[in-house]
């Protein structure tokens, strides 16, 4: 999927670093795509610390836009 024009996406992980997720600091600390990093990413897959609330209205702060394609 390409960026809209003007804009810039968002970034893998922006929202958990930018809360300071005890969980993406300890992912900082690990080599990407090992077993220990892919425990931790186990962790934020299935037992988010935060809510998609949380998220969602972090998005609309930042000035994000929610977007999907127009049905065909």
């Amino acid at each position: 999927m390409r960026s809209i024009d003007g804009y810039i996406d968002y970034k893998r992980r922006e929202y958990c670093k930018e809360v300071k997720c005890p969980i993406q600091s300890l992912l900082n600390k690990e080599v990407e795509k090992s077993p220990e990093y892919e425990e931790l990413r186990g962790i934020c897959a299935s037992n988010c610390l935060h809510s998609t609330y949380e998220f969602h209205h972090w998005l609309l702060e930042k000035g994000y836009l929610i977007v999907r394609p127009k049905e065909q």
